[in-house]
């Protein structure tokens, strides 16, 4: 059995739409409470602060409530599209997505520590949430092999385009969020404080991700019918 026909062993009606439409909708409840969060927090500085710190404090449930909405969207996005994805390099693409998933939820559990903290003040919660941010990083590539390999499914072929540059635009953001992140450390010495402007690139990086669910989530829609 070659690749193509393998992909396409399954037809897209295969698709279980009611579980692509919860995986849009956690995504976009992510987009909404962290725009709030914005709104209500208006002393947490978006330039240099990471989205995780909306977590402490006044209305710390409603990052909580966005980080479990975003893993019930990866694992809802599993569900909806496994059937589609019958190549190893679609089911390694499947699993990372399940391992961001999990990322999501320690984060959510365990509450990050302040930015500024000192490295004798670090405590136990926010390196377990600190895990979960590891675990994130598969994300990227997840979408990469999900991305591509519907993209080159038969079934998705409408879908194509949509797909190519949704997954190029989670990676470009990827590159960028870590490539600044890694710069910025380094000439600060680790020190993180206003002139170390990394909370722009890790917005855009979440919603990146975010708006690639969304797409791939609502083409399976689309296709599933």
């Amino acid at each position: 059995m070659t690749e193509a026909t393998a992909t396409a062993a399954r037809p897209a009606t295969a698709i279980s739409w009611k579980a692509a439409l919860i995986s849009f909708a956690g995504a976009a409840t992510f987009v909404v409470l962290l725009a709030v969060l914005h709104l209500i927090k208006p002393g947490l500085d978006p330039s240099w602060r990471f989205i995780s710190e909306y977590a402490i404090g006044d209305y710390g449930w409603m990052m909580v409530l966005a980080f479990l909405s975003l893993a019930v969207g990866y694992v809802s996005l599993f569900v909806a599209i496994r059937s589609q994805l019958r190549t190893i390099a679609g089911r390694i693409g499947l699993a990372l997505l399940l391992v961001s998933a999990l990322g999501l939820a320690i984060a959510a559990v365990f509450t990050t520590d302040p930015i500024t903290v000192s490295e004798d003040a670090v405590t136990t919660e926010g390196t377990l949430h600190n895990l979960g941010g590891t675990l994130g990083i598969a994300m990227p590539f997840a979408a990469a092999l999900v991305g591509w390999k519907l993209a080159r499914n038969p079934a998705w072929s409408s879908s194509k385009w949509p797909l190519l540059w949704v997954t190029g635009m989670a990676l470009v953001a990827f590159v960028v969020s870590f490539v600044s992140l890694g710069i910025m450390v380094s000439q600060s010495g680790g020190e993180f404080g206003p002139d170390v402007p990394v909370g722009w690139a890790n917005r855009l990086e979440m919603l990146a991700y975010c708006i690639w669910l969304m797409t791939v989530a609502w083409q399976a829609v689309k296709l599933s019918r």
